[in-house]
């Protein structure tokens, strides 16, 4: 075996789907004995990806900021000393730093350049970056598709969709928390104890449906159901403001004490587990769906808008939870009829984690052996 010294690059290490990615693949890595670097501005998620076995190297490479572009000489010079081998960018911004330090670099020496299209990014020059890839990683078939119609140049041969997995040894079917978990979440919560529980997941953003949960909550208690509601997610950098009207709303509705907000928390299995349902109601496609994902391996049911990576998430595992996106009145409808009679989610995992992280590596062991070609 080829020991392989890999480098992903991303904003910040703080939580989230793509982050997520990032520390499963450098603990695979690792566990098959190559080397993982991870480059990025830090976050919560730091000790774990130590912890683990790889390197981060705390280089605010996804800065929105004018002096950001200092970081190119500083990266392509410790590429060369380190003599990497995959510069794998998960970001657009970090892909333009990786890009610009790898494009002036020795063709015959330089990293094989691998990038991750984890979104369905506003069509520019910008994002364009994303597809300069030697090989381009699609999180979906939504994802390709989207590459396709917007970027007809990129030729197909150097995408691959890989799409996301979950381990179902961490998000087992049918699980339980321990009861000192229970009893502490009831110490915290006890309004929750023996009542239904609708759960959104994901950050404080305009785009995730707060609103449009809120109404839904509001709704089934005047219809008599003693719904409550969990907003599981903290406010996004600068977005305090959002976060805050979202509370006004729940408060000036008569909401308080039924629409509860968590913040973000690391037991997202335990909290799924709780959940009488479990709710996506993204204003736009997703690319994946990570959290409709997880909450579908450990049995749980999902009512979503069927778009993106969701719909084919749902199309496969559990059709019974898709709603066309922005219908409420079937979305109301349709969480009232699963409330009343749930449809059971099928226990074989459609997404298994191992799949995503056999191919990632395996992209990278086969593009490390090919011949070089300028991109």
């Amino acid at each position: 075996m080829v020991r392989l010294s890999v480098a992903q690059l991303l904003p910040a290490l703080n939580g989230g789907g793509v982050e997520r990615g990032t520390l499963e693949i450098a603990e695979e890595l690792v566990r098959r004995g190559h080397r993982s670097v991870v480059i990025s501005a830090g976050g919560r998620l730091v000790p774990e990806l130590l912890q683990a076995g790889s390197e981060h190297l705390a280089w605010p490479l996804g800065a929105k900021s004018p002096l950001v572009p200092r970081w190119v000489r500083p990266l392509r010079r410790w590429l060369a000393e380190q003599r990497i081998d995959i510069l794998h960018a998960r970001s657009r911004l970090p892909a333009w730093i990786a890009w610009l330090a790898w494009r002036r670099m020795d063709p015959a020496t330089r990293p094989r350049f691998v990038t991750t299209v984890h979104g369905l990014y506003s069509v520019s020059r910008y994002s364009a970056i994303m597809t300069r890839g030697e090989r381009v990683i699609a999180v979906s078939d939504t994802v390709r598709a989207y590459l396709r119609c917007h970027y007809p140049e990129l030729p197909t041969e150097r995408v691959q969709v890989i799409q996301r997995g979950v381990d179902p040894v961490d998000f087992p079917y049918g699980y339980r928390p321990t009861p000192d978990w229970l009893a502490d979440w009831y110490r915290h919560y006890p309004q929750l104890r023996d009542v239904p529980i609708l759960t959104l997941p994901g950050r404080l953003s305009r785009l995730k449906g707060h609103e449009e949960f809120i109404e839904l909550i509001a709704r089934l208690r005047v219809a008599g159901r003693p719904v409550h509601g969990l907003i599981v997610g903290g406010p996004e950098p600068r977005r305090q403001a959002y976060a805050d009207a979202l509370r006004e709303n729940v408060r000036s509705r008569g909401l308080a004490g039924i629409v509860l907000f968590t913040g973000h928390r690391a037991d997202m299995r335990e909290i799924y587990a709780v959940s009488t349902l479990v709710l996506s109601l993204s204003a736009k496609p997703e690319s994946f769906g990570r959290t409709v994902l997880e909450a579908l391996s450990l049995g749980r049911p999902v009512v979503a808008y069927a778009y993106g990576g969701v719909g084919e998430i749902l199309d496969r595992l559990y059709p019974a939870g898709r709603v066309s996106p922005g219908d409420e009145e079937t979305l109301l409808a349709r969480v009232a009829g699963l409330l009343d009679a749930p449809a059971p989610v099928p226990a074989e995992p459609a997404f298994p984690l191992r799949r995503m992280l056999d191919e990632t590596l395996a992209l990278y062991a086969a593009l490390h052996r090919s011949p070089r070609a300028p991109v």
